[in-house]
């Protein structure tokens, strides 16, 4: 696993590149984090125990970004504008 930041991660879109981004090592042991294809600002949230997280970023040859900042999520911002766009249109 390679670890780089978003900014050196971003560029033009290669099915081939998979990406990790940690959100949280939880205290029962789980890890959320975000995974994506080819373009790290399209990812998925998802959760795995440590060993299986580890297993899953081998497996998948995972380009590791910088861990998202506690408190912080990019996610919900992009929903709360994507709601907002939503509501604008409909008006």
């Amino acid at each position: 696993m390679a670890l780089r930041d978003s900014s050196q991660a971003a560029g033009s879109f290669d099915a081939a590149r998979r990406y990790v981004r940690v959100c949280q090592q939880r205290p029962d042991g789980f890890i959320e984090f975000e995974f994506a294809i080819g373009d790290p600002a399209l990812a998925v949230e998802l959760m795995l125990p440590e060993a299986a997280f580890h297993e899953f970023c081998l497996a998948n040859e995972v380009i590791l970004l910088e861990p998202a900042q506690p408190g912080v999520s990019d996610w919900v911002s992009r929903l709360n504008a994507a709601s907002r766009q939503g509501f604008e249109d409909a008006v």
